[in-house]
């Protein structure tokens, strides 16, 4: 992708954050979104053919950036994110959370939480599996890997929605700490 089309991608996925903090998803409108990017409809549709599509593209974005570096075993990786994080991975995505890069706080608060924690859950799981290591000596036998990996990423999720509820007073360094705790 050249440096033109990362602007523009850049600028819709911004207005979109920008709307669902604002606004229920399903009363956004892609002429919505167009007009707060300041693209034209055609360009949108080169770049994701629905509203949903979008959605699904933004958390990728999101996430991605550490799935990448965990699979590459990079420590340094670009997205919509600048980093250079050599923690685990979870108190790197803890760390993220704090800095609210891309302004990801008020999407995981907003009205539309529920299907940006689900999309945040899908990818979750995958890094779950690839971390699986690190829960290992608490599994119990009787357990299906399957139920195992939704149960630590259910729980990474509700750590970090209780962080949020609760004005994120801990450290991300705490926060990860209680969340091993609690898998």
């Amino acid at each position: 992708m050249d440096r033109r089309q990362r602007k523009t991608r850049e600028a819709i996925f911004n207005a979109f954050i920008t709307l669902l903090a604002k606004k229920d998803f399903g009363q956004i409108t892609v002429g919505e979104i167009i007009r707060q990017a300041d693209v034209g409809r055609a360009t949108f549709y080169s770049h994701f053919e629905t509203k949903d599509f979008l959605l699904k593209e933004l958390c990728e974005e999101l996430f991605c950036h550490i799935f990448d570096s965990t699979k590459n075993g990079q420590s340094q990786h670009k997205h919509i994110f600048d980093c250079d994080e050599k923690n685990s991975v979870f108190l790197h995505l803890f760390q993220h959370l704090q800095k609210n890069d891309n302004n990801i706080l008020e999407l995981l608060s907003s009205q539309n939480n529920e299907l940006f924690l689900w999309y945040f859950k899908m990818n979750l799981q995958k890094l779950v599996v690839s971390q699986l290591p690190l829960f290992e000596a608490r599994k119990n036998e009787k357990l299906p890997d399957s139920f195992w990996v939704n149960h630590i990423a259910y729980t990474f999720v509700e750590t970090v929605r209780w962080w949020i509820e609760n004005g994120m007073k801990e450290s991300p360094e705490t926060i990860t700490e209680y969340f091993y705790l609690a898998v």
